[in-house]
């Protein structure tokens, strides 16, 4: 076996003379283990982009079901501020129709009162009968419509509040929409 290198030591290099027949075996043996090596390689490869298409499909999956949550959520909000709207337009409707007759009762009252003050002043003058019965009848008539009249103020401030509640739920709901809305 010839040996080569430098006095000092530093470098050496060793040739090993082989029939070619061993290098050709060797040589074989190693390309066969590169191959297996390069076929495992490949399908490692190709499990890997099948790995990878699956998880962006997955991904987009992911994707359109986020926009399509996201788009219920707005459709829902649109649904529940157009509810809100016109539960508060009714309700808008109500006050006013409860504050007519409420106007026209105390209108009616007046003009109750004002016909018992005159009945007052002519049992007065003349000592009727007659016109005591009126004004009795009057009267009860008067406290009748103070009655009503107390109880449509006492309605009229019960759909207040109710109003007042109900707005306040309505809030309460969007506020949970829109936190819900947010992205994670």
């Amino acid at each position: 076996m010839p040996r080569r290198g430098t006095e000092n030591g530093d470098t050496r290099t060793v040739v090993i003379a082989m029939p070619i027949h061993r290098w050709r075996d060797r040589l074989s043996v190693l390309g066969q283990a590169l191959n297996g090596v390069y076929r495992t390689t490949e399908t490692r490869l190709a499990k890997a982009r099948s790995n990878l298409g699956l998880y962006g499909r997955t991904v987009e999956l992911l994707g359109q079901e986020v926009s399509q949550g996201r788009e219920a959520a707005q459709e829902l909000r649109a649904s529940l501020l157009e509810t809100q709207q016109k539960e508060e337009d009714i309700l808008q409707l109500h006050a006013e129709a409860t504050a007519e007759v409420l106007g026209e009762v105390a209108q009616a009252q007046k003009v109750l009162q004002d016909s018992v003050r005159q009945l007052e002043v002519q049992l007065r003058s003349a000592w009727l009968g007659h016109a005591y019965e009126e004004l009795e009848a009057l009267k009860a008539h008067a406290d009748k419509q103070s009655h009503i009249l107390w109880a449509l103020a006492g309605h009229m401030q019960r759909q207040r509040r109710e109003m007042v509640a109900q707005q306040h739920r309505l809030r309460q709901i969007q506020e949970r929409l829109h936190t819900a809305a947010l992205p994670a």
